[in-house]
């Protein structure tokens, strides 16, 4: 059996990843792809991404028995994929994980075979989701924006502009996820 591929989602804050992984996940399954959950040490109900909220102390102890094939923090919160995303590669499923740029390398490493994928959006449509959100000052999005502008997009990324409308975003992802599988 052909192993499937591992499709590794990464942008910047506000350029609708979150958003685009929803639609994909609502999508995918027609097409084959599978979305994975990541593990968080975030209450459910903060909202944003669809995930398994978890305690600092069920987070540890998962890590600790093997329970995770990556994980990674940022902004104060422990972020997990579990490890049945290589189960799932294993047998054949193509796979969409929300990653982080900072653990890129790291998932390199787990999956050398990995296929980057880079969720973008202007300047001026990340500030304004940013604001939107109100969870930053003026000054940190301004960082945020910084941070975004200085990243080298990984070679070989699939590059998905997330500007205009989500649905064009989400079709351009499958488009692309299906084209390679077509060429594989």
């Amino acid at each position: 059996m052909k192993a499937g591929q591992l499709y590794y989602v990464m942008g910047p804050s506000g350029a609708g990843k979150d958003s685009v992984l929803t639609w994909v996940r609502q999508h995918g399954v027609a097409h084959g792809v599978l979305c994975a959950h990541r593990y968080i040490t975030r209450p459910a109900a903060a909202g944003g991404e669809n995930h398994v909220a978890l305690s600092e102390e069920e987070f540890q102890l998962r890590e600790r028995s093997g329970l995770f094939a990556l994980t990674w923090q940022a902004h104060g919160l422990h972020y997990g994929i579990g490890s049945e995303v290589a189960h799932w590669l294993a047998h054949g499923a193509d796979v969409l994980v929300n990653g982080s740029r900072a653990a890129f390398a790291r998932a390199c490493e787990r999956f050398p075979a990995l296929q980057p994928v880079l969720i973008t959006a202007t300047p001026q449509a990340i500030a304004a989701r940013l604001a939107g959100r109100g969870r930053e000052n003026e000054a940190e999005i301004a960082a945020r924006l910084a941070r975004a502008s200085d990243y080298a997009v990984p070679e070989g990324s699939m590059v998905i502009h997330n500007d205009g409308c989500l649905a064009e975003a989400g079709a351009s992802l499958l488009q692309a996820i299906r084209a390679a599988h077509q060429a594989a």
